[in-house]
């Protein structure tokens, strides 16, 4: 049984080197260009000093690249995907088929991890990616312990699973606010996620708040929860789960470095000094996340543990 990768999402150059500090494994940063809900804008230039700051470290770098791609921004992504290359940073997340075109086509030779959001569901998907080059699958944040442990186990390539964050569920394309309030004649700039989140879309019926923002990929709106399962890691040990994701997107500076410390803790807890000794200790883990937790945001399992419907 190998232990996880403990994989996290920075908001600066900053903010990676409290978290590894904290003691993450791995980062996921990248430009809003090219990437989908990243906890923090990187530009090139910031790609290439934080991954330096990373492998000096010992630690990986994963670039995202998994926007959808319409025509006029393939030029771009081949410029930025020979940039990384250049850099050399550990692996590219991908949803499109274009990015395993372009990177083929410029000598392109960075791992690819398949990294479609909702659509990784089962094991035959996860084969069909590796096969085109594949090394990882993010797996969808709607799956139940049982099925993630399944395609974990009808596959050879590397599983990762979001154990904490927000989930997204829904994006369009259309910059949905700034058209309402254009619509509204006023004026509303919409530029990073940290200068707007505070806004929420209100459900009185269910009585809760969905956060919600735009970048330049249109708008996305999250769950009214935390997924946290820092209480129900054992099944994602035993099944040899290769990462494990906190997602720090809308999340605080230091809320997010003081989760991966705790998770980073129950990790080498289990793998250090047994189940038993994890057991003893992850109510503890979790009551202090609960403490730090903003109330407007209930903690729960997601879907790993029980059907949430939001």
């Amino acid at each position: 049984m190998k232990k996880p990768e403990l994989l996290v999402t920075p908001q600066s150059i900053e903010h990676i080197t409290a978290l590894l500090e904290a003691g993450a494994d791995a980062f996921v940063i990248g430009e809003q260009k090219f990437g989908l809900r990243l906890a923090g804008d990187f530009t090139v230039a910031q790609v290439e000093e934080a991954t330096k700051l990373i492998h000096a470290a010992g630690k990986k770098v994963y670039v995202a690249v998994n926007a959808l791609f319409h025509n006029d921004r393939l030029d771009a992504l081949d410029e930025y995907l020979v940039e990384m290359q250049r850099i050399g940073v550990d692996a590219l997340l991908f949803g499109d088929p274009a990015v395993i075109i372009a990177v083929r086509e410029n000598n392109v030779t960075i791992p690819l991890h398949w990294n479609p959001e909702t659509t990784a569901t089962n094991f035959f998907q996860v084969n069909y990616w590796g096969e085109r080059g594949s090394k990882r699958a993010v797996l969808a944040r709607e799956l139940s312990v049982d099925e993630v442990i399944e395609i974990k186990e009808n596959t050879k390539h590397e599983i990762e699973v979001q154990v904490h964050g927000m989930t997204c569920m829904f994006q369009s394309k259309r910059a949905l606010l700034g058209n309402y309030f254009l619509y509204r004649d006023e004026a509303m700039e919409i530029e990073n996620r940290k200068e707007n989140n505070n806004m929420f879309l209100h459900d009185k019926e269910r009585k809760n708040k969905y956060p919600i923002y735009e970048d330049m990929n249109g708008t996305h709106i999250f769950s009214p929860n935390d997924m946290c399962i820092i209480e129900e890691l054992n099944e994602l040990f035993e099944a040899g789960i290769d990462s494990f994701k906190i997602d720090g997107v809308l999340q605080t500076f230091d809320y997010t470095v003081t989760v991966t410390k705790l998770y980073r803790q129950a990790i080498d807890t289990y793998f250090e000094q047994g189940e038993d000794a994890y057991d003893d200790i992850k109510s503890e883990l979790f009551e202090q996340i609960e403490a730090i937790q903003p109330a407007l945001r209930p903690l729960d399992t997601g879907f790993i543990y029980k059907e949430t419907v939001y």
